[in-house]
């Protein structure tokens, strides 16, 4: 011990006698690392004397980190302890003693000092954060300034000691790995200690509401802990209050003016961890932008926590509660924007933040893969020219082992059980399974959900089962499934719109065909009547209306005209005219119209003829 105690009295760089000072204390060892017992003695004398010089501190009433520096020093020059821990910390970084060696002394001083004294080692462990994380001595203490730490924790205050808790976390932040599991809530646990309490009488002589200030504070409650609104019961009650809650916000809105009259830079400065509960203070915090900004995120958190995919929330599958909790958060966001000051942009930096903590989730379900990846080693080209490249017969090593292999096993490329095709129910079976309310299985975590899957199986039942294909234009992707694959419950209403579907194709089939049908039977009599009966019908008509009333003999060509051609042709349009020489030429066009139709029937001008005049 008397080596050491002359070792951190010495002046000039550690470096010089810190290995000296080691193997005098071991004799007669003068090797450069010590075994296993001789690491233990080292270690046990070394808490001795640190024991030692803290219990001189403590009676000559000096600060711990300040014992034994002299008022002649410079500043550079350092106490007795940060001297001591120094050489330790050397002789473990350049492996001569065992690397957990320093954290063990770490913890000691802490646990033997007062938390004014702890500040300032704390600031000595801060300071020697980079030579502390190395890989050799991370390994080593890790366990240790865990333990370290969260005894500091919880020796403090969290109320009054907010700043020294922040930096021992933000510590441990920069300390341990991203990917370090003992410093992420795998299981979700929610800090149910952190209770708020508040009155449950109302107070004599003041003017306030109440029930609505024990609205207010009872949210605290669920916001502490999120999974009691699962219970059906408890979110009812807690949707209720939070209606009240934000109803109230609503119909007092905050002006600019009350908004910029409360400078959040400068609460910033004397920040409090929670709120006062006093009922006197109910309509002050009414007014303060700050303390809504605190409910409305809260809010926004409980309800990223119900939406989020895993929870065991079977109490809330139903679309009601889903359409709720929509509603509600729509609602919430609103009332932030209109928050002043800069609602809009506050708004914007909460829901980019809950966006990235769907990250956070997906990374701890999946096992907390290591973010970090090993750095690539360039490997110095060796003297001599430059090295030439391999050359492979198809491009890169792993197509030419392919190639040659094949070359060697012939049956490789013929072998059926190579490139197979499964089965139509093999491959629909799991989708099957998430298709079955009893298993349990979150719509999330679905197999439609998966385009590649679904893009697959469409292309197997396009070669295997033309029916089930079919079906996809109507049912979705779930009708593409074979029937027998499916649950009872879900197979009868898969059939029952099957069935639904044919008999609607049946039905508006036969409205499409029975217009048709009746304009092809109409189109078939008309062809099928004789050009001499049309010619005939005509003349008859012409004459019963020459008869009924006198008319000139324009008027009658023109009629007769009409009469023998229904449905007159371009030409015929062309022709008519109300001039006084029109029944010239409507007579001529009468005579076209008669040859036609008597060319088109198979039948000469004087057959027609004869069966008129018959």
């Amino acid at each position: 011990m008397a080596e050491f105690r002359r070792a951190i009295l010495q002046s000039g760089p550690i470096e010089s006698f810190a290995l000296q000072t080691v193997q005098e204390f071991i004799e007669p060892q003068k090797q450069a690392k010590l075994v296993q017992d001789e690491n233990q003695l080292l270690e046990n004398m070394l808490r001795t004397l640190l024991q030692e010089l803290v219990s001189s501190s403590a009676q000559s009433r000096e600060e711990i980190m300040l014992y034994g520096k002299s008022i002649d020093d410079g500043e550079d020059s350092q106490g007795q302890i940060p001297r001591l821990l120094d050489v330790v910390l050397y002789l473990c970084e350049r492996e001569h003693v065992e690397g957990g060696m320093i954290f063990q002394l770490l913890e000691d001083l802490t646990e033997m000092s007062t938390m004014r004294n702890c500040k300032d080692i704390f600031g000595y462990i801060e300071s020697k954060q980079d030579i502390l994380g190395k890989q050799e001595l991370f390994a080593r203490g890790k366990l240790v300034m865990l333990r370290t730490c969260n005894q500091l924790l919880r020796r403090l205050s969290k109320a009054n000691d907010v700043v020294f808790c922040g930096r021992i976390l933000m510590f441990l932040a920069h300390f341990f790995p991203l990917s370090e599991r003992s410093a992420v809530n795998i299981k979700g646990v929610f800090n149910t200690s952190n209770e708020t309490k508040y009155e449950k009488e109302p107070p004599a002589a003041i003017s306030l509401d109440f029930n609505f200030y024990k609205t207010m504070w009872s949210l605290q409650e669920y916001f502490c802990d999120p999974s009691l609104t699962l219970s059906p019961i408890k979110w009812q009650k807690f949707s209720s209050s939070l209606m009240v809650i934000l109803n109230t916000f609503e119909a007092q809105p905050l002006s600019e003016e009350e908004g910029s009259a409360n400078n959040l830079e400068e609460e910033a400065a004397s920040f409090n961890i929670k709120y006062l509960t006093s009922s006197k203070l109910m309509g002050l915090e009414l007014k303060d932008p700050s303390f809504r900004r605190h409910v409305l995120v809260q809010c926004l958190i409980l309800f990223d926590y119900l939406k989020a995919p895993g929870k065991n929330d079977k109490d809330l599958k139903s679309e009601s509660v889903k359409e709720e909790i929509k509603s509600l958060e729509e609602h919430v966001k609103k009332l932030l924007e209109t928050t002043p000051p800069k609602g809009k942009d506050f708004l914007h930096k909460v829901e980019n933040i809950i966006e990235h903590e769907k990250n956070w989730r997906w990374w701890k379900r999946d096992g907390c893969p290591p973010f970090e990846k090993q750095p690539i080693e360039n490997k110095t080209v060796q003297d001599g020219g430059k090295k030439r490249r391999p050359r492979w017969r198809l491009g890169n090593k792993e197509l030419s082992q392919l190639w040659k292999w094949a070359d060697q096993n012939p049956n490789a490329l013929t072998d059926p059980q190579r490139v197979r095709t499964p089965a139509i129910a093999d491959y629909w079976k799991p989708l099957a399974e998430d298709m079955d309310s009893s298993a349990g299985i979150e719509a999330d975590y679905h197999h439609k959900n998966n385009r590649v899957y679904c893009w697959k199986g469409l292309r197997v039942s396009a070669r295997q089962d033309l029916d089930g294909f079919s079906r996809f234009t109507d049912h979705g992707i779930e009708g593409v499934v074979p029937l027998e694959l499916l649950p009872p419950d879900v197979r009868s209403k898969h059939q029952a719109k099957h069935n639904d579907s044919k008999s609607n194709d049946r039905s508006k089939r036969a409205k499409k065909d029975g217009p048709r049908s009746a304009a092809h039977q109409v189109k078939d009599n008309q062809i099928a009547t004789p050009a001499s009966e049309i010619d005939g019908e005509g003349i008859r008509t012409g004459l019963e209306a020459s008869a009924a009333a006198p008319m000139d003999s324009d008027d009658m060509v023109t009629t007769g005209n009409i009469s023998q051609s229904s449905t007159p042709t371009p030409d015929e349009h062309q022709k008519q005219s109300p001039d006084a020489d029109g029944g010239q030429e409507a007579g001529h066009v009468e005579a076209d119209a008669e040859a036609e139709a008597g060319v088109i029937n198979g039948e000469t001008d004087a057959e027609v003829d004869l069966e008129a005049g018959g």
